[in-house]
């Protein structure tokens, strides 16, 4: 199994941070690759709440998040899967002094093995969920700020 870390820190409290994050109707503007949702089912963020949504074309297609687990404060485990790959992605909030450290870790097994498949995951595939991950909570805080600017 792969994976692809990445994290980052955010003024702001963490309840405004965990209030956006846990919006469907709010990922499209800050999820990179988001199109739109399909349908919810299930108490969201809650256990065995699921999330379907499509991707703008030329993107992941059809992605199906299924709530392993959720901590309130605390973060979210996810089973995702989308046409190309299969796995688990968590989202960890910390409490900082004056904002929030959010990390996001995707561990993932290709679907289409073969021989060539480790070579392209580590050459190609790994790299570009790690930048879809930075491009995430680097729209994510763009987001946050506002919101909390918002608020004010």
């Amino acid at each position: 199994m792969s994976s692809v870390e990445r994290s980052r820190d955010f003024r702001g409290p963490r309840a405004a941070a965990e209030r956006l994050w846990y919006d469907p109707v709010r990922w499209p503007s800050w999820v990179d690759g988001f199109g739109h949702v399909v349908r919810v089912e299930g108490e969201w963020p809650a256990p065995g709440a699921v999330v379907v949504w499509e991707s703008p074309p030329r993107g992941r297609g059809r992605v199906v998040e299924r709530v392993v687990s959720y901590e309130p404060a605390v973060g979210q485990e996810l089973e995702v899967e989308d046409e190309r790959l299969r796995g688990r992605q968590r989202v960890d909030f910390e409490e900082l002094e004056g904002g929030v450290g959010v990390a996001l870790t995707l561990d993932y097994r290709l679907k289409r093995g073969g021989p060539g498949a480790l070579v392209v995951d580590l050459l190609f595939i790994r790299r570009a969920l790690g930048e879809s991950l930075n491009r995430t909570l680097e729209r994510f805080g763009r987001e946050l700020a506002a919101e909390l600017e918002l608020d004010r």
